[in-house]
């Protein structure tokens, strides 16, 4: 995907940021640069998405990897921070009897994970900041435990940022279908406005489960299964109806997640100095 430039609103909000130093792709840097820069930035984002896992029949399996890369390039465009290589493959069981790639022992890509994260903290790093573009119920779960382990014994802050919490009200009030959940309409509408040549929206289905809301508190693990006996089965492996998708809801939606990104990398900037 083509470097995209950050939104004016990001741009206006992260005005005392940008001021600063731009932020950087790790990879980009040789090594004497990276080791000043590690030290440096208030932040190092270890980001986290699917590069192969099923989103319907009508959006690319890329999806999760494309938005991670769209709020990493704002990040470095508009932020001092440092960028790690993204983490593609992981722990989809969800999504486990469709198409894909994935680490499917949570200890595995846990330990993987963890064993990232700890060698930028011993290269100096101040702030771990985990982007999953997953939700937190679900991939968050194993990033969590590892942001755990690290604050515990390292002391150095951490903080686990998945899709849902970059969910406001605001974007929720851009959909008008009846439930939605995954390749939906607004996440169908995101990836119009950022890949549309990938998008087929000749396949998009309405599939809004007809599932009756919970009466009970609590987590319940979801899953998209092939099994017709199981409650759950689904021939399309998403929830909602993305045939009312459109590219101008998702650079809406994208607008209001990139203020909360933005709101994040405030408030980090305020817990570092605090500790100082």
């Amino acid at each position: 995907m083509l470097r995209l430039r950050p939104l004016s609103v990001l741009c206006l909000l992260a005005a005392p940021l940008a001021a600063q130093t731009p932020g950087t792709f790790l990879g980009d840097l040789n090594w004497p640069d990276a080791e000043v820069r590690i030290r440096q930035a208030p932040l190092v984002v270890v980001p986290f998405g699917a590069g192969a896992k099923e989103h319907g029949p009508h959006l690319p399996m890329n999806a999760d990897a494309v938005v991670l890369d769209y709020l990493c390039h704002l990040a470095v465009d508009s932020l001092p921070v440092i960028v790690a290589p993204p983490i593609l493959h992981g722990w989809f069981p969800a999504f486990r009897e469709f198409p894909g790639t994935e680490i499917a022992e949570p200890d595995v890509f846990r330990a993987y994970v963890h064993a990232v994260a700890m060698s930028l903290v011993r290269q100096g790093a101040r702030r771990i900041v985990f982007l999953n573009t997953g939700i937190s119920r679900a991939t968050g779960l194993p990033l969590s435990i590892v942001a755990r382990d690290i604050r515990a014994n390292t002391g150095t802050p951490t903080l686990v940022l998945s899709w849902d919490d970059l969910e406001p009200p605001e974007m929720a009030a851009l959909s008008t279908q009846r439930r939605g959940g995954h390749a939906d309409e607004i996440e169908t509408s995101i990836h119009l406005y950022l890949q549309p040549r990938l998008v087929q929206m000749d396949r998009a289905v309405a599939a809004e489960q007809d599932v009756p809301p919970r009466g009970y508190p609590g987590y319940e693990p979801g899953l998209y299964s092939r099994n017709p006996d199981d409650p759950a089965y689904s021939t399309t492996g998403l929830t909602g109806d993305p045939k009312l998708a459109t590219p101008e809801k998702g650079k809406r939606a994208l607008a209001e997640a990139l203020e909360v990104w933005d709101r994040m990398s405030a408030g980090t900037r305020r817990v570092l100095e605090g500790a100082r």
